[in-house]
């Protein structure tokens, strides 16, 4: 009677137990919603979001032009050559925050004196307020762009481009905000920016997304992880 109770309890096991096939198509199923979500309705949400900004903004961002022209000589835009989806070179687009004659490298990599002798006094606010990001809501209309995903970064950040590469976070298009800026921004190390952009690819959803928009806010308010020296 035991034995048979045995087999029975067995064999009650072995059927909730989900088949190979049925984890495979579940996979295929997340997968495939990933997929839509962020052809479609996330590129959605991004041409409509960056055209309403554009057009709420215009007049702000007008204002903070003629500040940047005034303020230093030199263009309006900072145009530099990033990584974006599949590690393809664009060019981002951001108000010029610092003087022509600064070096070309990381936050990281400047000492706080050498960094308050090059930045402008406008592009100290703008930096402070993150409003030297708004330029790339035209990188999101020509879709090199995301209001959320991994920052497009430089060849100065060498390490982390090729880690992208490697462990696939590069799949997705880059975003003004990612997972990194809410997670320390600039205070945090090349490994970990790397771990989080791939945490990010791997979990792309709209909750995230959202969860993301909102802890910037907070991030942008509280002034956080601006650079190495900002708590």
């Amino acid at each position: 009677m035991g034995e048979f109770n045995s087999m029975a309890v067995d064999l009650k096991l072995r059927h909730q137990e989900p088949r190979d096939d049925q984890l495979i198509d579940f996979e295929r199923q997340t997968e495939s919603t990933g997929v839509i979500y962020q052809t479609f309705v996330k590129r959605g949400f991004d041409l409509i979001g960056a055209v309403t900004l554009l057009l709420v903004l215009s007049i702000p961002m007008l204002f903070i032009s003629l500040l940047v022209k005034a303020s230093s000589s030199g263009p309006v835009l900072f145009r530099q050559t990033r990584f974006g989806r599949d590690s393809k070179p664009f060019t981002l687009f951001k108000f010029r925050s610092m003087t022509t004659s600064a070096p070309q490298k990381s936050n990281k990599d400047f000492e706080p004196k050498e960094m308050t002798a090059y930045i402008t006094p406008v592009g100290r606010i703008l930096r402070k307020t993150s409003l030297d990001e708004l330029p790339q809501l035209f990188n999101i209309l020509r879709n090199e762009m995301s209001f959320v995903g991994p920052r497009p970064l430089a060849s100065t950040d060498e390490f982390v481009v090729r880690s992208r590469r490697q462990n696939g976070a590069d799949r997705v298009r880059p975003g003004i905000t990612g997972l990194a800026q809410v997670r320390g921004r600039n205070l945090l190390t090349d490994n970990c920016k790397a771990k989080l952009d791939a945490s990010y690819a791997n979990r792309c959803s709209f909750s995230l997304d959202f969860l993301i928009l909102c802890k910037t806010a907070l991030v942008v308010i509280l002034q956080r992880g601006i650079d190495q020296h900002s708590r």
